[in-house]
């Protein structure tokens, strides 16, 4: 049996106050193994002193929640493993940007994300039927992202195939890996924007150095 997981994060809210919405799909094939890039990514922050807590990239940029103690010059080595574990995963994904102001108010933002996210399935239905369960795992953390996803997924994709499972970062590095490409997306934006801030700057460095870093390393897996 074929089996497909969809990590889903998104960047923003459902108060609409952010300038961007952001919904990012991590695909991993299940037949993949992925547990020795873990041992390895693990066994790496041993090694560095470093210590294993569930990556959450905009508190590690900001020095927020669990990295409020710790120094920027250890963000930043936290930063880089991350980095090179996310390089040796097996996994493709998709960033559906929307800009709040083109959608008037949640009602808008939801019919919106539901219809990238159909055009998206659609777009990939053959590969998607080559699987015998989709599994789906969000962390209902934004209602509007919730129920666009079930209304897309539900209506381009046979049901009995589909199961969702609630899913935090604290518990799959899968969903670490959405929340970080997530970050990158919307980094990417700022800088292109020109409203990248000075953590942003003193993380990544230029526009042109995230471009040709982390961004280009990021896009090579996008589907």
């Amino acid at each position: 049996m074929r089996e497909l997981s969809l990590f889903i994060d998104e960047s923003g809210s459902d108060n609409l106050k952010d300038r961007y919405y952001l919904l990012t799909l991590v695909l991993h094939e299940q037949d993949e193994d992925i547990s020795d890039s873990i041992r390895l990514y693990e066994r790496s922050l041993a090694e560095k002193g470093l210590p294993d807590i569930p990556f959450h990239a905009s508190p590690l940029l900001n020095g927020h929640d669990g990295y409020e103690n710790m120094e920027p010059a250890d963000r930043k080595r936290l930063l880089s493993s991350f980095r090179v574990f996310f390089r040796h995963m097996p996994v493709r994904y998709t960033c559906i940007t929307l800009k709040t102001k083109e959608h008037g108010d949640l009602d808008g933002m939801t019919a919106a994300m539901r219809k990238r996210l159909v055009d998206f399935l659609f777009d990939k239905l053959t590969y998607f039927q080559d699987f015998d369960v989709v599994k789906i795992y969000y962390d209902d953390g934004q209602k509007s992202v919730a129920r666009a996803i079930h209304k897309a997924v539900d209506y381009a994709l046979a049901k009995d195939a589909v199961t969702y499972r609630l899913a935090s970062s604290a518990d799959y590095r899968l969903s670490q890996i959405a929340d970080y490409i997530c970050t990158m997306e919307l980094t990417a934006l700022k800088y292109a924007d020109k409203a990248s801030t000075a953590t942003d700057e003193k993380f990544f460095g230029s526009w042109s150095q995230f471009r040709k870093g982390i961004l280009k390393e990021v896009r090579a897996k996008r589907v």
